[in-house]
């Protein structure tokens, strides 16, 4: 019982250390997209081996903080439906959820984008993509959103209106830009009159502030 107990807490201790690198990293890597792994190794306060025991490689490490938004976006997802009253609120909570994740990473969803394949991306953000289009379909039936898109086709449309607005933000085309405006742009690409969808997004925001 002693060595499972020592495996276990040996185990626990090697996910916080990964976890607490992956939080130094992007905090890092915000700072300085180019920032080196000696760098990020200095920062968390590790040695080289211990970094490089838990990502091999600067694209390894980048891969790993990928991962992790995207958890957190999937964790943002579940959040978001708690307590809607219809569709198009379970979106708006949604986006506002995601947003928030994004605006912290959306630094690091650039670099993301050229250190990751395409494909990696689409994998990592499918199962959100599939809670999408389950939401977007239901609000379709109710009528709430437009069927003019079969609802996986929308929820791409969607995934892809949220990362363009947050590479907006980076690229400094859009300085105004914030989560009621994206919550309100992606509900009204989901075919929610202009004037409920920033009623809706507002509301929201404001409850969850």
């Amino acid at each position: 019982m002693a060595v499972l107990d020592t495996v276990a807490t040996g185990g626990a201790r090697a996910r916080s250390n990964r976890l607490r690198i992956l939080a130094v990293a992007a905090q890092e890597l915000s700072r300085n997209p180019q920032a080196s792994m000696d760098d990020v190794a200095r920062a968390a306060g590790v040695v080289r081996r211990t970094l490089y025991g838990h990502f091999p490689s600067r694209d390894a490490l980048i891969d790993g903080i990928a991962q992790q938004a995207a958890r957190e976006v999937t964790e943002a997802f579940h959040r978001g439906q708690a307590d809607a009253d219809s569709p198009d609120e379970a979106m708006a909570r949604f986006t506002l959820a995601v947003w928030e994740v994004g605006d912290r990473y959306r630094l690091l969803i650039a670099l993301a984008q050229r250190n990751l394949t395409s494909a990696g991306i689409h994998e990592l953000l499918r199962p959100v993509r599939e809670k999408a289009a389950e939401l977007l379909e239901n609000g379709q039936r109710l009528g709430v959103f437009s069927d003019h898109l079969p609802a996986p086709a929308l929820s791409y449309a969607v995934e892809s209106m949220t990362l363009g607005l947050l590479q907006a933000v980076n690229d400094g085309a859009w300085e105004n830009g914030g989560a009621v405006a994206a919550a309100t742009a992606c509900l009204i690409a989901a075919g929610v009159p202009a004037g409920r969808a920033a009623s809706v997004a507002e509301r929201i925001a404001a409850a969850r502030a």
